[in-house]
């Protein structure tokens, strides 16, 4: 399967939520040499990336990540990618073998908000006939264009490695509405409505290739 090389940039709209993870079951799909970042007594922070790539992206697929919690290697904070789904046979490729991203294909339903508006109000992801979640939005408070940038962990063959993101997009928050099947992979690490949504329109991502940080992660059985 041909992929692009990285670095890759990603341009078109997305969400991100936020929750409160409980420590114990960050800790289940989290390797070890990873520390947990506590923001709450046995509270860590993760949520749901979905994304839209659309025309001037390296690839245009759609993107659901699940994220378990922050963590901290040395004095880099960042995110451990616990599940990851896309609609594009060679962003599952190179996800792979690049990143070593567990990319697995998924089916996106993006729904509309009607009329003259042509702006959407939400998504459906699955996988077959199973739903891993569905997302909605109604009142939205548009806030100013941002960036950022933000790291990223993963685990390539038995080899930890860091890969950092930049990000701009314009900003809105958003009241939304979080649906996660029970039968979903992630069901048990995000169970409980976000504390935070925001939506992003005009988005643009770039990824870089990742690096190694010198920690071997044991092969699973």
């Amino acid at each position: 399967m041909n992929y692009p090389p990285a670095p890759w940039t990603l341009k078109g709209h997305g969400y991100v939520t936020l929750h409160l993870v409980d420590f114990s079951d960050a800790a289940k799909v989290i390797p070890k040499d990873l520390e947990i970042v506590q923001v709450l007594p046995g509270k860590t922070i993760g949520g749901l990336v979905l994304g839209k790539y659309e025309y001037g992206s390296t690839l245009t697929y759609g993107e659901l990540i699940a994220v378990p919690g922050l963590v901290r290697y040395g004095d880099k904070i960042g995110s451990w990618i616990s599940h990851i789904y896309v609609d594009n046979e060679s962003s599952i490729a190179g996800g792979r073998e690049i990143w070593g991203l567990p990319k697995e294909n998924a089916q996106f339903f993006w729904q509309p908000e009607g009329g003259a508006n042509t702006s959407w109000s939400g998504a459906t992801v699955k996988q077959g006939d199973r739903m891993l979640c569905s997302l909605t939005h109604s009142w939205q408070v548009n806030l100013p264009r941002l960036s950022g940038q933000f790291d990223s962990y993963t685990k390539l063959a038995e080899e930890l490695m860091r890969f950092e993101s930049s990000a701009i997009g314009n900003l809105s928050l958003v009241g939304s509405r979080l649906e996660v099947s029970r039968s979903s992979p992630f069901a048990n690490i995000l169970n409980s409505q976000p504390w935070m949504a925001l939506k992003a329109d005009s988005l643009e991502i770039v990824v870089a290739a990742p690096y190694s940080i010198g920690a071997k992660v044991p092969m699973t059985v």
